[in-house]
C-alpha cells in the first residue's frame, strides 16, 4: 500500500507508549494498535487531529505517502 503509517516513529520520538496515547487519545488500545501497524483502512480526521494534537506533530509526520514501483 503506498501510504506508510508512521505513527510508532513518532511515539518513540516522544516516549510514549500505546497505553499512554490511547489514554489520551479516547481511543481503543486494538483501534490504535491497527492504526500503528498499517493495517488500518481509513481514518477519521478528528482521529488524527487527536493523535497530532497529543504527539505534537504534522499529519505528514505520522502519514507518508511511498509510490508503488511500476515493475
Amino acid at each position: 500500500m503506498p501510504i506508510v503509517v508512521n505513527l510508532d516513529v513518532m511515539m518513540a520520538k516522544r516516549k510514549m507508549s500505546l497505553n499512554e496515547l490511547s489514554e489520551r487519545v479516547g481511543l481503543t488500545l486494538s483501534n490504535l494498535s491497527i492504526l500503528k501497524t498499517g493495517k488500518a483502512k481509513a481514518i477519521r480526521f478528528s482521529t488524527l487531529e487527536a493523535i497530532c494534537r497529543v504527539l505534537d506533530c504534522q499529519p505528514a509526520d505520522i502519514l507518508e505517502y511511498v509510490p508503488e514501483s511500476c515493475s
